[in-house]
């Protein structure tokens, strides 16, 4: 029970973008819309909008023991929660490199995060050019915020624990499985094609 308590708002399970957007976070939206030339409601709308693809490819990316330590691995070694904790490290070259690499696990090739960035300029109305170069930073923010909420102070935390809340920012419809809403984005992406 003592975990689980920390991930609901009002009893409504929470997703990442809930996550990102947290009062808490204001500072780190503010580096991120001066980055990009963008007011705080735009970066909000790419923020969630994009975070929203990631929550997805994480949750196909964990459906299986082995995802789940990956990640897992991934939050413990990376020191991600500095993306949040420092927002002045947004703008820099080494976190562009970071998110990068993040994405190439989450979707595995670069076709998909241009598939992502058109979603969510459909979306947004914001261009898809400008939503690929800020896909990166995103990417970053989401480790730093799961980092932060399953890590804490930066230690490790219990693999049972950490799938339960993972399910709960990865299963979009909350029946309880994931396994569906993975296979609803793989049918989607499939049929965009």
């Amino acid at each position: 029970m003592g975990l689980n308590i920390l991930f609901y708002k009002k009893g409504v399970p929470l997703n990442i973008s809930d996550l990102l957007l947290d009062k808490s976070n204001s500072n780190v939206i503010s580096e991120f819309a001066n980055n990009f030339g963008v007011n705080e409601n735009q970066a909000k709308d790419a923020i969630s909008s994009l975070a929203e693809s990631l929550s997805r490819g994480l949750g196909a990316n964990t459906q299986d023991v082995k995802g789940l330590d990956s990640l897992m691995d991934a939050l413990e070694k990376g020191k991600h929660s500095r993306y949040i904790d420092e927002p002045s490290v947004l703008g820099k070259e080494e976190t562009i490199q970071d998110g990068n690499d993040i994405l190439g696990h989450i979707f595995g090739n670069k076709d998909v995060s241009r598939h992502v960035a058109k979603r969510a300029s459909k979306e947004t109305g914001l261009g898809a050019s400008l939503l690929k170069k800020m896909l990166p930073i995103v990417a970053t923010m989401v480790m730093g915020s799961l980092g932060k909420k399953l890590l804490g102070g930066g230690g490790s935390v219990a693999r049972q624990k950490s799938t339960g809340f993972l399910t709960q920012l990865f299963d979009r419809d909350k029946d309880g499985s994931m396994i569906d809403d993975v296979l609803g984005m793989a049918f989607k992406a499939f049929m965009s094609r």
